[in-house]
C-alpha cells in the first residue's frame, strides 16, 4: 500500500510539473502569501526602531519572499526539488573557482555602468516616477548605511548572514532556479532567458541608479549557473558579490581601510593611467570576463552538465 501511495504520488507531481498554468499559479500564490507574511513579521520587528530587530525582520522577510516559494514550487511539482532547483555539485571544482574570479575581472565593467547609469536621466512626462525612484535610493541606501554602521565580529558576521548570504541564496533560487530555468524551457534560448531573468533581477530591486549594473551582474550570474549546472556557482558568486562590501563597510568602521566604497573600481581610480590606460583596463576587464564564460561554456560541452 505505501509503494502504491508513493508511486500514485510520483505521477501526481510529473502530471501536474507538465501544466504550466499550474506551476505558475503555485509560484505566484507562495510568492503573494510568502513576500506577505514576510512583510508583516518584518514590520513588526521594525517597529522598535532598534537596528538589530530591523535586520532580524529583513532577513526573515528577506528568506520569505526569496528562499520559500521556490521551494515551495519544486516540493510540490518535483519528486526530486533540491536537484532540480540545481543543488548540483559543478561539473569542475575550477567552475567554483572560476566565478569566484569573474566577479573581480568584471568590476571595472560594473563600475563603469554604474556611472553610465549615474547620468541617464528619464525627465519628460516621468519626471515624478524619476523623483520618486530617487527617493526610494535614497531612502534604502540610509538604511543600508545605518545597518552597516557596524565595528565588532558578530556585526560583521550578522551583516553577512542578512546582506549577503540569505540575499544570495533566496534571488538566485528566485531568479536562475526558477526563472531562468522557466524562460529556458518555454524560449529553447539560454541567451534569452538570461537576459530577461537579468532584467527582471534588476527592476524588481526598484534601484534605478543601479539598474545597469545590477543587470550585468545577473547575467554573468545567469550564465554561469546555466554552464556549470550548479546553482552552488551562482550563490557564491553573488555572496562574494555582496559580502565583499559587507567587509569592507567594517574594515573602514575599524578605522584598518579607508576605501570609498561608492566608487570602488570606478573610472576615477584609473585616472592615473591616463586616458590610453584606462580604455584598456576596461577593454581587458572585457576580454577577460567574456574569455572565462566562453571558457566555461567549452569545459562543460566537453564534460557534461551533471
Amino acid at each position: 500500500m505505501q509503494f502504491l501511495n508513493l508511486f500514485s504520488m510520483n505521477e501526481f507531481k510529473k502530471n501536474l510539473w507538465g501544466l504550466a498554468g499550474m506551476r505558475i499559479l503555485i509560484f505566484l500564490v507562495s510568492l503573494f502569501v510568502c513576500t506577505l507574511t514576510g512583510a508583516l513579521i518584518a514590520a513588526f520587528f521594525t517597529v522598535t526602531n532598534n537596528i538589530v530587530m530591523i535586520k532580524i525582520g529583513q532577513g526573515i522577510s528577506s528568506a520569505m519572499m526569496f528562499i520559500a516559494p521556490p521551494l515551495i514550487l519544486y516540493l510540490v511539482t518535483r519528486n526530486q526539488p533540491m536537484q532540480y532547483l540545481g543543488f548540483r555539485k559543478p561539473f569542475r571544482w575550477w567552475a567554483l573557482l572560476t566565478g569566484i574570479v569573474l566577479m573581480f575581472i568584471s568590476l571595472p565593467l560594473t563600475n563603469i555602468l554604474g556611472d553610465w547609469n549615474a547620468g541617464i536621466k528619464i525627465g519628460g512626462a516621468f519626471e515624478v516616477l524619476e523623483d520618486w525612484l530617487k527617493t526610494f535610493d535614497e531612502a534604502s541606501e540610509a538604511l543600508i548605511e545605518r545597518m552597516m554602521n557596524v565595528n565588532t565580529v558578530w556585526g560583521l558576521l550578522g551583516n553577512l548572514l542578512v546582506l549577503a548570504l540569505i540575499p544570495a541564496i533566496g534571488e538566485e533560487l528566485t531568479f536562475r532556479g526558477v526563472l531562468q530555468q522557466a524562460l529556458t524551457r518555454g524560449c529553447k534560448n539560454v541567451h534569452l532567458a538570461v537576459f530577461i531573468s537579468a532584467f527582471v533581477f534588476s527592476f524588481i530591486h526598484m534601484q534605478f541608479s543601479g539598474f545597469l549594473p545590477r543587470m550585468f551582474l545577473g547575467m554573468l550570474l545567469g550564465y554561469m549557473f546555466y554552464y556549470t549546472g550548479s546553482i552552488w556557482t551562482s550563490i557564491l558568486m553573488h555572496f562574494i558579490n555582496n559580502g565583499f562590501i559587507v567587509v569592507i563597510y567594517y574594515l573602514n568602521n575599524k578605522g584598518l581601510a579607508n576605501i570609498d566604497v561608492e566608487h570602488f573600481g570606478s573610472p576615477e581610480g584609473w585616472e592615473c593611467l591616463g586616458n590610453t590606460g584606462t580604455v584598456m583596463v576596461y577593454v581587458l576587464s572585457l576580454l577577460l570576463t567574456v574569455g572565462a564564460i566562453v571558457l566555461v561554456a567549452k569545459k562543460q560541452s566537453k564534460y557534461g552538465r551533471k
